[in-house]
């Protein structure tokens, strides 16, 4: 074994995290305690909020999923980390968050906006990497099962509701938009690939849309693990069940991508739910045995966590159950080679 190979060994064993949103970033708080070795490849298809606003004036990709990612995996002082994260309430700024404008003026002093993500990485300490699944100006385009189109990212929630149409097919344009090469290298490398939790339509899939992401998982012999949601998203998966998340992906995509699909089997607190039924959110209902039909395990455990009255996977026990798949399927091995 190399000296390199033993020090990646030292290290953990190398994760692959394929989202974007607060799913994406909580994943990886839980991950980072376990392993150096992660990759979170973030997609860049938001046009919506402060990060829609700095892509149409700086011409620059979304900095919003890619910030979040960041501040997760940061090792930087607390008042730094707290720094990022903040958000202007006042002003032309209104809205806009401090990370954004910093990746956006680090955009400013580099070659490339991918170099900017790697410097603000070194800034932050990040543990593990940080990357843009292309640079490409990127939109998401989303087709309803009554015939009709969006393209926006930010409108196709609205769109939804109004059409009481659900989503049939998304799509990204340019459609021969340049994947970055060192999302394919990660993804060939290796141990484990999740995808996920996060937005089906617009946080996931997305990512898949881009050339070469989906063969790269494909030829992987990573443990590859779908995290789903544990509500559903008004606008987007309204009424899905997992069976309904897992067919999502495999309709997009003309092939099972991953072995295992991880579901939350605790119950949740009734003053909290009916917050979520307000708006119209309902709890993800496991069908194992259509899961199954698609050639999916499904794993079941409690992974409901109340923040600020929000429900979150909890960090800890999501990035406990993954390594537990893993150490199933390698139990002599740390990492891949």
């Amino acid at each position: 074994m190399t000296e390199v190979k033993k020090a990646e060994k030292s290290r953990g064993p190398k994760i692959v995290c394929i989202g974007g949103g607060t799913g994406h970033a909580n994943l990886l708080r839980g991950l980072k305690r376990r392993t150096q070795n992660i990759t979170a490849i973030v997609t860049v298809s938001d046009d919506g909020g402060g990060s829609g606003v700095l892509r149409d004036e700086l011409h620059i990709p979304p900095p919003g999923d890619i910030r979040n990612c960041m501040q997760a995996l940061s090792n930087a002082e607390p008042t730094i980390e707290d720094l990022m994260g903040y958000r202007f309430d006042a002003g032309s700024l209104s809205g806009q968050s401090f990370g954004n404008l910093f990746l956006a003026a680090m955009n400013g002093i580099s070659n490339s906006f991918y170099e900017a993500v790697i410097k603000m990485g070194e800034v932050l300490s990040i543990t593990g990497r940080v990357i843009p699944v292309s640079i490409d100006d990127i939109h998401l385009w989303a087709t309803f099962e009554d015939g009709s189109m969006v393209v926006g990212e930010s409108k196709i929630a609205a769109a939804k509701r109004a059409r009481k149409s659900r989503i049939s097919k998304v799509e990204v344009t340019p459609k021969d938009a340049v994947v970055i090469p060192e999302c394919i290298e990660a993804i060939e490398d290796a141990d484990i690939i999740v995808l996920g939790p996060g937005s089906l339509y617009t946080s996931i899939i997305p990512n898949l849309l881009i050339d070469g992401i989906v063969d790269a998982i494909a030829r992987s012999d990573a443990v590859k693990i779908y995290v789903c949601n544990i509500m559903t998203e008004p606008g987007e998966t309204d009424g899905y069940t997992a069976s309904e998340h897992v067919k999502g992906i495999v309709d997009h995509i003309g092939q099972k991508l991953f072995d295992y699909c991880i579901v939350n089997s605790e119950k949740i607190d009734e003053s909290i739910l009916q917050k979520y039924i307000a708006d119209g959110a309902s709890v993800v209902e496991f069908d194992e045995d259509k899961i199954s039909e698609l050639g999916v395990a499904i794993v079941k455990c409690g992974l409901a966590s109340i923040n600020n009255s929000f429900i979150r996977h909890d960090s800890n026990i999501l990035a406990q159950e993954i390594f537990k798949l893993f150490l199933s399927n390698a139990p002599t091995r740390l990492y891949n080679g």
